[in-house]
């Protein structure tokens, strides 16, 4: 919790809650995952402080907002560069730490300077798979 003080957010107990329920958090949540998950021990917690927590997370660098799931948005508190694996059946998401090299030629490249990238890979979790295997 240390890495969230001087950030500039007031750390009020439900800031607190979110923040803790974040840290090492892989399952990288929606905002409704956290939302519901932090209303178990802060019943009085709107969902506006939750969004607007992610929110002013997300402008300090502390979170990364992934839009990898087409039904909501998703937040991962692992902020170092890694790539992600969705499972198109349950939209189970996956850290991916390989480094991948990928060269874009100049013509592709329409004259930006390229500073970076995120792949984005789809499947079939083990959960899933192992669902469509009992059914045959």
């Amino acid at each position: 919790m240390e890495k969230y003080r001087g950030i500039g957010l007031k750390l009020t107990p439900q800031r607190l809650a979110i923040l803790s329920y974040l840290e090492g958090n892989k399952s990288h949540p929606s905002a409704e995952e956290i939302y519901k998950n932090v209303l178990k021990k802060h019943p009085t917690i709107s969902f506006a402080t939750v969004y607007s927590t992610l929110e002013a997370l997300k402008k300090k660098g502390k979170v990364l907002e992934l839009t990898i799931d087409p039904q909501r948005k998703r937040f991962d508190p692992n902020t170092e560069h890694h790539n992600h694996l969705l499972c198109v059946k349950c939209s189970a998401i996956a850290d991916i730490h390989s480094k991948y090299s990928l060269n874009v030629s100049a013509s592709e490249a329409s004259g930006f300077e390229i500073i970076g990238n995120h792949i984005e890979f789809y499947g079939i979790c083990p959960e899933c798979k192992k669902g469509s295997n009992d059914n045959n």
